[in-house]
This record gives C-alpha cells, sequence and structure tokens, in this order.
C-alpha cells in the first residue's frame, strides 16, 4: 500500500507531489524555504561586497566621487527601468502559471528574457565597452590621468565587480528561463503545479533588487557624497 501510494505521488502530473512530501503544500513549503535559504547567502555575499564598497568610498570620497563622475547615469537610469518592467512581467508569468494560462505564461516569459537581454546588452556594449575604450578598466586598459588615480582605479575595480556578479547572475536567470519556457511549451505546469516558476520569481525578483541598490551606490551615491 506503501509503494503504492508513493508510485501514485511519482507519476501524478497534476499533483505532482514527490515521494519525499505528504502533500503539495508540504512540498510547496519545503521549496519555499529553500529558496529564502538560498537568497539568504546571496544577501549576505553581496551585503560583504557591499559593506566593503561603502567602508572604502567613506575612506576615498573624493576620488569615489569623481570615478561616479565618470559613469553614464543616463544609461544606467535606463537600465533600472528595464529591470522594473522585467519583475512585473515575471510577476505576471507567475499569475499566468498559478491560472493554469499556458500561453500568458509564455509570452510573459519571453518578455522578461527579452527585457534582461536588453540590459545585458546595454551594460556590455554601451558601458562596458565604452569604459574599456576609456581607459577606465583597472587592470587590462587603465589611461586615467586624473588626481587619486590609483584611487579612482579602485572605484572601478568596484563598479566591475558589483556589476559583473549581478550580471553573472542575470546571465543565470536568462539560462533558466529557457528551461522554464521549454518546460511551458511542453504543458508541464498547470494550476496544480507551477512551483518551478514561482520560485524562479523570487530568484528574478531578488536580482531585480540588487540592482536597485546598485544603481546609486554606484551612480548616484557616490557622486554626491
Amino acid at each position: 500500500m506503501i509503494d503504492s501510494r508513493r508510485k501514485y505521488k511519482l507519476h501524478n502530473s497534476q499533483t505532482a507531489v514527490y515521494e519525499q512530501f505528504d502533500d503539495r503544500t508540504q512540498q510547496h513549503e519545503a521549496s519555499s524555504l529553500g529558496m529564502w535559504i538560498f537568497l539568504a547567502t546571496e544577501i549576505m555575499f553581496f551585503g560583504a561586497v557591499f559593506t566593503a564598497y561603502t567602508i572604502y568610498r567613506n575612506l576615498f570620497t573624493t576620488a569615489f566621487e569623481a570615478g561616479s563622475h565618470l559613469l553614464n547615469t543616463p544609461v544606467g537610469a535606463f537600465n533600472t527601468v528595464v529591470l522594473i518592467g522585467s519583475s512585473l512581467t515575471m510577476a505576471l508569468a507567475v499569475h499566468a502559471a498559478q491560472k493554469g494560462k499556458r500561453k500568458q505564461l509564455m509570452a510573459y516569459l519571453v518578455s522578461t528574457m527579452c527585457l534582461g537581454s536588453v540590459f545585458l546588452f546595454v551594460k556590455f556594449v554601451l558601458e562596458w565597452m565604452h569604459e574599456y575604450k576609456d581607459g577606465l578598466a583597472p587592470g587590462l586598459h587603465w589611461t586615467y590621468a586624473g588626481p587619486q588615480s590609483g584611487h579612482v582605479a579602485m572605484f572601478f575595480c568596484f563598479y566591475f565587480i558589483l556589476t559583473g556578479i549581478h550580471a553573472t547572475h542575470m546571465i543565470v536567470g536568462e539560462g533558466i528561463m529557457v528551461v522554464l519556457l521549454y518546460m511551458a511549451w511542453k504543458g508541464r505546469f498547470s494550476t496544480e503545479r507551477y512551483n518551478p516558476i514561482e520560485m524562479f520569481g523570487l530568484y528574478w525578483h531578488f536580482v531585480d533588487i540588487v540592482w536597485i541598490f546598485l544603481f546609486p551606490l554606484l551612480y548616484l551615491l557616490g557622486a554626491h557624497f
């Protein structure tokens, strides 16, 4: 009897309750807990780098202000709007999955992927490449000859580390969305089975929130401290 119950729980695609869980509610709670623990480790990781940046910014205020002035604030603001839009489409994707609306789910996932791709394109082409050409890439191409060049270089080290880590998370998210889009196309989500979409939604919102902190920290606060 136990074996037959386990088999049913493993192969019923509608309830999609795996063997180690008693019901869908328990499975959802376990998945949510796991995701929040993962996000907590990510917060500690980013928080450590944010803290180091803040300490050095307060030590070398003038140099960090000069470095911040060299960033393209309008482009950074545009990317902020793009990511806020991607958070909206991701929230709509989760809602569509909960309602079992397959076509809407796929449309919103594609929209989120497109907005994420726009962000990455702008970051790579309109910011990083220009900063490299302008000699603002410490260790690769550094030609800045203004005052406190070494400390300005430190600002750009933090800038590339923080934005690089964030972009890496974006790229990982884009890859996961390709998988989720394929699963949606195959009809593997329903009103009873949408947990992967919901958990990924938390990840994507987290990545967006990180940028909401990065934008003023690098582009605005540094320029006015």
